[in-house]
């Protein structure tokens, strides 16, 4: 049994608790700690009136000072496009192929093209540009380019977008939803006719030679004879093992059936034609670029 605690002359009263044996005495906190304590409330409401602070079913209070950290960081983007006015006043304005041929407007070109690369387009094609397989969203690295790779194409599609809505310049073509036209039996003869051209093994080697004929009948014509596709109308190469979608029988038989549409936004809207440009350089200097 613990031994009662003892009482001396001067010890200040106790809050009455008691853990064997050991009583709490009820001290007053030292002054200064009070008022510390009651200046923290002071600046706290203080803080609150003159900064955003209380938030709202549209947003937070404004606060007295107005000090917004949107705003902030908008004049940091202000000075920041202002120190670089001069530098973006020439990318905007040269030849675009005269642009590699500049070591320093090529450099710059290319570490800003990075930036608004992974600000805008890895969404689409990845952070490293490798696109997304099988999904439609294009491989920046190969050398398989529709509507061609050069610097000026790729500045093109970059501004005009494809198959978009927004832009009466954007790059278009389409293919027909042969599921609508051909016989099941003539989509299951040419998917497995297309599947040689690049050398694939074909799912049923019988239908290969009446696929030929599908082939040549409806689809020579923008694909070329041999498969190898038409750069200049969007037609892609179907020899060379590069798909966009995939190249295995039950996806070519879905594309066939029901085609594709892929559409890519015009870029013009959102970027200047400084971060247009750099952003074409960077994807043309990727390997891919042509």
């Amino acid at each position: 049994m613990s031994k009662p605690s003892q009482k001396f002359e001067g010890d200040p009263t106790t809050t009455g608790h008691s853990w064997d044996g050991i009583e709490e005495f009820n001290n007053p906190l030292p002054r200064w700690w009070v008022w510390v304590f009651y200046l923290t409330i002071i600046w706290g409401i203080g803080y609150t009136i003159a900064y955003p602070a209380w938030p709202g079913i549209t947003g937070a209070s404004t606060g007295l000072l107005g000090w917004s950290s949107r705003a902030l960081v908008d004049e940091e983007l202000q000075e920041a496009e202002a120190a670089n006015a001069a530098i973006n006043e020439r990318l905007a304005s040269v030849e675009l192929t005269a642009i590699a041929g500049d070591p320093e407007l090529n450099t710059y070109a290319t570490q800003a093209g990075a930036a608004v690369f992974r600000t805008w387009c890895t969404q689409c094609h990845g952070s490293g540009a490798a696109g997304v397989q099988a999904s439609g969203y294009p491989n920046l690295l190969d050398d398989d380019w529709l509507w061609g790779g050069d610097i000026e194409n790729i500045h093109y599609t970059i501004s005009h977008g494809i198959r978009n809505e927004d832009d009466d310049d954007a790059r278009y073509s389409e293919m027909p939803a042969f599921g609508e036209i051909l016989e099941e039996e003539e989509i299951t003869q040419v998917a497995n006719f297309v599947m040689t051209l690049s050398g694939e093994t074909p799912a049923d080697a019988a239908a290969v030679e009446p696929g030929a004929i599908v082939y040549e009948d409806n689809c020579a014509a923008c694909h070329g004879d041999a498969g190898e596709g038409d750069v200049f109308q969007g037609a892609p190469n179907l020899a060379d093992a590069i798909w966009l979608y995939g190249g295995d029988y039950d996806t070519l038989v879905e594309t066939v059936t029901y085609s594709r549409y892929g559409v890519m936004p015009p870029w013009t809207p959102r970027l200047s034609e400084a971060q247009i440009r750099a952003v074409a350089i960077y994807v043309h200097g990727l390997g891919g670029g042509q």
